[in-house]
Formats: structure tokens, C-alpha cells, sequence
């Protein structure tokens, strides 16, 4: 392996170099080439948030977008024509492996081809942990970690060997990214970070775009039936989303509510099986994943979120952008999101019974419906536009790579 480097005197925490390193600055006009890993990338909220910022930026940056799931890319479908990507699954070092110094230096290596490195949640640790072991000796680009929650490994407990497996891992990271204020407190906490490299960035939307009443057939299955309360959701079917639970809430309705998930995963058999057993299985809709929920998530009458755990859900940002009601378990920073006149309707995890009573006093009172819909609409308007987290990101992004400015406009 050549040295890339001359008389190393100090770590540059920005670069993710020792200060001697000869690494070599693109051309200010040339795209910083971005290598992204995840542990799946289906559409949820990192992952959205992750497309959203690439159609922003268009073509200012290249994305190398690397999956530890090889059949997870549902978000692949929502990504811009114009941004340029690659997927290259065949010829990346794999993310899944025992820990271990070849792998890693595996993907020190391979991480030399890129000018920045972007980390996502617990499935990407070990790229993370390979750019902290590596990093003083190959000259690799700055890497930036992101956190949004937990699996239903961790949605009750934290794993303590994950947790000083993360301590020592993002030593050497430029910054560590969360959207809530728990994760906030658990980052500097449990994980022992300094306070100067954790960042909390609220998850932002187009507000505007979800004001624009959907078309009555946006949802594949789902026609206009009058006097019944369309109940509905927009997650992946894993188990952390605890989707049966929501069925179970739902089913108390019969023929006068129909419930609807909108998502994919590996959970789809059990929700399935919960409706079938509680004789609400034509009235649930699942039509799988489907991009741009601003076209349908409109046609909800209201939203619902039955999670073990959440850090800052942007489907409930989009919800109450809708105009929509939400009832809710009370995770991560779902209490501070809403309105205060939906407070009511968040309720704490365990407790199926209020879960379901909440679902049940909203789908009998359209006109407290409307009320809740109209105060979360305006909260949203006021607080979740994505014009702050667009451009926080951005300086952020740029600010590590030393090249201000490369991914303004748009």
C-alpha cells in the first residue's frame, strides 16, 4: 500500500486526515463524488430524507449509494433521472461480516475514491469503524455518521456492546447527525459523544406540496366509500413498526373503518395473518410501497403511528402537513411534534387499550377530526418546511469536504 502521506504532525478532525496528509483537493467545478452506506435502503424516513437531498442538489454531486441488503432498494425508484448514482453491489466491499482488520482495511481502501463518506444507523458501523482504525494511516476522506433510531433490538434497551462499540467507532467522525432531541441526549450520553460533533437537524418537507388535495384513485385498492373512516399509515413492515398492533386497534370498526399501510418489508405475512384472524382482512389495503406520499396521503382520515420506537418520524411530519389527525405511541419526539390539541391522542407504548380507544374516539368524530387536522397543518407550516434542513445539511456536507458553497442552489 503506498503512503499517501508526508511527516504526520496533528488529526484534522474536519478532514479525517493527520495534517501532513498529501490527499489531493478536487477542482472547485468538479461534483464531490459521495459514497452513502445503509443498512437497507427501502423508503423510510433516513432513507427519504437521503433522496430528498440528492434530487435537491441534482447534479452538483455523484452518489455511491451501498446497501448491507442487497434486495432493499425500493428508494432506488425515487431518485431523480438527473442525480447522478451508482449501485455498485457486486464490487463494493460487503457490509455484513464478522469484524475483523481485513475487512476493513478492505473499505479504507475503497473509501479512498470518494471525497466524503456518509454513515447511516447501526447496519452501516462497520464502515465507520474501518474509516476510525484506518484513517491515520490511509488518507481518507471526512466521514459523517447519521442516527435514526432503533430496530426492535434496541427499542426498549440500548445494547451496551453497541454502545461502546459506537464510542469507539466515531472517534474520529466528523460529526454525528440526529433528527430528535432523545437521540440528542442518548448520543452525548450512552455513546459518549462531545457535544461539538453531535448535530440535531429536524427532518423537513415540502409543506406546501402536501396542501394539494390527492386524486381519488392515488391509492391502488382504495376507492371513495361514504361513512367510512379511512385509517392509514405509512412505514416499513419490520417489526419495530409493531403493524399488528395497529391492526388490532382498527379491526373494532368492521365494515365502518378500512385500514391502510402503505410500505414493504418482511413483516407482511404477520399483518396479514392479525387481520385475518380478527375478520378485518377486506378491510385492510396494502399496497406496497409507492413514492411521493404528498400525492395520497391526503386521502387518510387519519394518520396512525403504533411504533415501539421513533426518534423524529417524518411520515408524521407529512401526515400533519396533510391536515390530518394523528394518534400515536409517545416515542422518541412525537410529543413535541404535534399540536397541542393532539396531545390527547399520544399514548404510551405499551397500552393497547388507549391506542385503540384514541383510534376509536377520532374515527366516531369527524368534526374533532377537522380540528386536530387544521392545528397539525398549521404547526407544520410554521415549523417543518425543509428549507432549513436543506441548507443545514448542505453546510454541513460542505464544510467537511473543505469546499463551501459546491452544493448551493437548486
Amino acid at each position: 500500500m503506498r503512503r499517501r502521506w508526508t511527516s504526520p504532525k496533528r488529526w484534522q478532525r474536519s478532514t479525517g486526515c493527520w495534517s501532513g496528509c498529501s490527499r489531493v483537493p478536487e477542482r472547485s467545478e468538479t461534483p464531490p463524488r459521495i459514497l452513502h452506506l445503509h443498512s437497507g435502503f427501502n423508503l423510510g424516513g433516513k432513507e427519504a430524507r437521503a433522496v430528498r437531498l440528492m434530487n435537491h442538489w441534482g447534479g452538483r454531486a455523484h452518489h455511491t449509494i451501498i446497501s448491507a441488503d442487497h434486495a432493499a432498494m425500493g428508494a432506488r425508484d425515487a431518485i431523480s433521472p438527473i442525480v447522478p448514482c451508482a449501485f455498485p453491489m457486486d464490487s463494493a466491499p460487503s457490509l455484513n461480516g464478522l469484524p475483523g482488520l481485513r475487512r476493513y482495511l478492505e473499505w479504507a481502501r475503497y473509501m479512498r475514491n470518494f471525497d466524503l463518506i456518509l454513515t447511516y444507523n447501526w447496519g452501516s458501523m462497520d464502515g465507520v469503524m474501518a474509516h476510525r482504525i484506518f484513517s491515520p494511516f490511509v488518507c481518507l476522506p471526512p466521514l459523517i455518521h447519521h442516527e435514526d433510531g432503533f430496530n426492535e433490538d434496541e427499542a426498549e434497551r440500548l445494547n451496551p456492546k453497541r454502545n461502546l462499540f459506537r464510542q469507539a467507532a466515531l472517534a474520529r467522525a466528523s460529526a454525528l447527525v440526529v433528527p430528535s432531541r432523545v437521540l440528542e441526549d442518548i448520543a452525548q450520553g450512552a455513546w459518549a459523544q462531545p457535544k461539538r460533533r453531535v448535530v440535531r437537524i429536524s427532518n423537513g418537507i415540502d409543506v406546501a406540496a402536501y396542501e394539494v388535495p390527492p386524486k381519488a384513485d392515488a391509492i391502488p385498492g382504495l376507492a371513495a366509500q361514504r361513512g367510512v373512516v379511512t385509517i392509514g399509515t405509512l412505514a416499513g413492515l419490520r417489526a419495530v413498526k409493531n403493524l399488528p398492533r395497529l391492526v388490532r386497534a382498527a379491526a373494532p370498526l368492521g365494515d365502518k373503518g378500512r385500514l391502510v399501510i402503505v410500505g414493504e418489508g418482511p413483516e407482511r405475512d404477520a399483518i396479514v395473518a392479525q387481520a385475518r384472524a380478527l375478520g378485518f382482512e377486506d378491510r385492510l389495503i396494502l399496497p406496497g410501497f409507492m413514492t411521493n406520499p404528498a400525492q395520497f396521503i391526503g386521502l387518510f382520515d387519519i394518520f396512525a403511528l403504533s411504533s415501539d420506537s421513533e426518534q423524529f418520524p417524518i411520515s408524521l411530519v407529512e401526515a400533519m402537513a396533510a391536515g390530518l389527525p394523528a394518534v400515536s405511541t409517545d416515542v422518541g419526539d412525537v410529543r413535541n411534534m404535534v399540536t397541542e390539541e393532539n396531545l390527547p391522542f399520544i399514548v404510551p407504548v405499551r397500552d393497547e387499550h388507549r391506542f385503540a380507544s384514541a383510534l376509536m374516539r377520532l374515527a366516531g368524530d369527524a368534526d374533532l377530526r377537522a380540528t386536530l387536522g387544521a392545528a397539525n397543518r398549521k404547526k407544520a407550516r410554521a415549523e417543518y418546511g425543509q428549507a432549513e434542513m436543506l441548507s443545514r445539511y448542505a453546510a454541513l456536507y460542505t464544510q467537511a469536504m473543505g469546499r463551501p458553497g459546491v452544493l448551493s442552489g437548486g
